[in-house]
């Protein structure tokens, strides 16, 4: 009976206990909207000389609602600092330096897009209004804004070449420039931007100029191929020039450029199925395989072996030594390279521009050298024959180029006459080497062997025999 006396008190308490929060809440009005909306400052000097630079505009909001925040000049010209953005119930505090959105004024042609901008010196009305469904509410103040650092970092150059980029390391479009010319000193950046979002950063090229200083900067960009990184996927990317300076205004410019054929390239000298991964081996000389830039020699056919011993090979002095190797792409990318064409023969003393070829950076050769030349792999090669190789006429320039694609192997072979005899070198090491020209020498030293020259009578010693028969 006791037990059933305290759960009725205790009821009757919970009864008034609510009735009196219901009464409270029908008495008590709700807290406005929109409160305590204030800039803090009524003058600013955004300039960043460190005084006066910027306001704090402060409000709460009593439940949840969208909010604007505009100045108005005394001409009725409107700059809108958030416009309808939600918020939730709480305390704001957000700092203002006169920086708004991107506009422009009559007569002015600016480059590329202006995102963000000073508003103008002068006196302002500001607005701070919070809206939602079934409220509105609204608060104003004045601001004056002077000395203010109104002269824009416009970007007046912005040249890109070249437009189709080829990051590979074969020579031709391998990096792609960009030029800037900053009006103003502010933070530069330029990037490649995917259709993902994703930003590929280029760096500056020393050219005197201190970063972010007004005038004119270079970036420059191989896609990261130079330093053993795999570049970005192929594709058209967005490449944007973005300059800020120190008050917050900043400017964008933005263009395309196509991305192909990029890739490590990956090329090596296989084994021979058995043996030696070189195979050397004589032949005896004909003039008939005399070649200079003005005579096109017969080319020596490709050794029939497989397989090469590694014991010393004995020659007679100005008979050939003739090589064959196999190269391998066994990258993505194609890789490329030029003559002199397989079956080629070298005299000793003969090097590439004799033939009428010359270094060309990024491309591939196999190379031959010996103790007794006087220059790393003097005898040059193209990594596969015209018939083997891919080949592609530029353009522009209508030269025509040799690629040895992705996945493709290739024979390379030639011969070189051996007319100079050093009695301290002799027997001397020979060897191939995969060059990529104004790059590496990816295999430096591949198929040693020891060459032993015979003198013609078998007793001579000299140094030079070429010319003689």
């Amino acid at each position: 009976m006791q037990l059933s006396r305290a759960l009725i008190i205790i009821a009757a308490l919970a009864a008034v206990l609510v009735a009196g929060a219901a009464g409270y809440l029908v008495l008590r009005p709700p807290l406005p909207l929109l409160r305590d909306a204030t800039f803090e400052s009524t003058l600013i000097s955004p300039n960043a000389d460190g005084q006066d630079d910027i306001t704090y505009i402060r409000y709460r909001l009593s439940r949840p609602a969208r909010v604007s925040i505009y100045l108005e000049n005394e001409a009725g010209d409107r700059y809108a600092f958030r416009q309808d953005e939600p918020r939730i119930a709480g305390e704001y505090r957000v700092a203002f330096s006169g920086i708004v959105g991107g506009y422009t004024l009559p007569g002015e042609d600016i480059p590329g897009t202006l995102e963000t901008r000073l508003i103008p010196n002068g006196d302002y009305r500001w607005t701070i209004t919070a809206a939602n469904d079934t409220e509105h509410a609204e608060a104003t103040g004045t601001l004056t804004i002077t000395d203010a650092d109104t002269a824009l970092p416009v970007i007046s150059a912005f040249e890109i070449s070249p437009s189709i980029f080829t990051p590979n390391q074969d020579g031709i479009g391998d990096r792609v420039n960009v030029n800037v010319y900053l009006e103003k000193a502010a933070t530069l950046r330029v990037y490649l931007e995917d259709e993902q979002g994703q930003r590929y950063y280029l760096p500056e090229r020393e050219t005197g100029r201190e970063p972010g200083e007004a005038g004119s900067h270079e970036f420059d960009y191989d896609g990261g191929v130079d330093q053993n990184l795999q570049p970005p996927p192929d594709g058209t990317y967005r490449v944007f020039a973005v300059a800020q300076d120190d008050v917050g205004q900043r400017t964008v410019r933005e263009s395309r450029i196509t991305l192909k054929d990029g890739g490590l390239p990956k090329v090596e000298i296989m084994p021979q199925t058995t043996g030696a991964t070189v195979v050397f081996t004589t032949a005896p000389y004909d003039e008939s395989y005399y070649t200079d830039q003005d005579t096109s020699g017969v080319r020596i056919p490709m050794p029939s072996e497989i397989t090469s011993e590694l014991t010393t090979l004995t020659m007679p002095l100005g008979d050939l030594l003739v090589f064959k190797v196999t190269v391998y792409n066994y990258g993505t990318t194609p890789v490329r390279t030029a003559g002199p064409f397989p079956g080629t023969v070298y005299q000793f003393d003969q090097l590439m521009t004799s033939m009428g070829a010359y270094r060309e950076s990024g491309a591939w050769r196999v190379g031959i050298n010996c103790e007794t030349v006087l220059s790393d792999f003097p005898w040059r090669w193209a990594l596969g024959s015209e018939e083997e190789l891919t080949a592609v006429v530029d353009d522009v320039t209508g030269r025509t180029y040799y690629y040895l694609l992705p996945g493709q192997r290739a024979e390379v072979w030639g011969a070189v006459r051996m007319t100079r005899l050093i009695p301290a070198l002799n027997p001397q090491e020979c060897w191939a080497g995969l060059i990529h020209e104004d790059v590496a020498v990816t295999q430096p030293q591949v198929g040693r062997r020891p060459i032993q020259l015979i003198p013609l009578d078998g007793t001579l010693t000299i140094e030079d025999v070429a010319g003689q028969d």
